[in-house]
């Protein structure tokens, strides 16, 4: 079944990702958080959801515990009250260096050649957005 694949390599991809990223101290959804910010700089809650297609309850507490950890900064924007930016801290902006060891040893936890990963990351897409549209009906 397809849908038991897909679901166990999400489950064995996170796993991967959990060993790999012990060394910068973060979780999987703290990494996707500030991999976004690190290539796109500040940005608003409403973006970085759309970005990372998580909702709301999911990234707003997210988001409060990297506040606490000092890896990022919340505040809301000055034009707009009901807005809030997220932006890295000079620690979540230092954890970019030791990031870029990570993207070579994913692609050999995962056995994979650069273009393999490449042709999968476009499978991968094609199929989400062809569910979503599905789904929307």
């Amino acid at each position: 079944m397809l849908c038991f694949d897909l679901y166990a390599a999400s489950r064995a991809v996170t796993a991967a990702y959990r060993v790999l990223l012990e060394g910068l101290g973060v979780t999987y959804p703290q990494y996707l958080v500030l991999v976004v910010l690190w290539r796109e700089g500040p940005c608003q809650v409403k973006e970085l959801a759309e970005r990372l297609q998580l909702d709301y309850g999911t990234l707003t507490p997210l988001l409060r515990r990297m506040e606490v950890a000092g890896l990022v900064t919340r505040r809301r924007r000055p034009e707009d009250e009901r807005s809030v930016e997220i932006a890295l801290t000079t620690t979540g902006s230092a954890l970019e260096k030791p990031s870029r060891e990570l993207p070579p040893a994913v692609l050999a936890a995962f056995g994979l050649s650069r273009e393999e990963a490449v042709s999968l990351q476009e499978t991968l897409r094609h199929v989400t957005d062809s569910a979503k549209r599905s789904a929307a009906g």
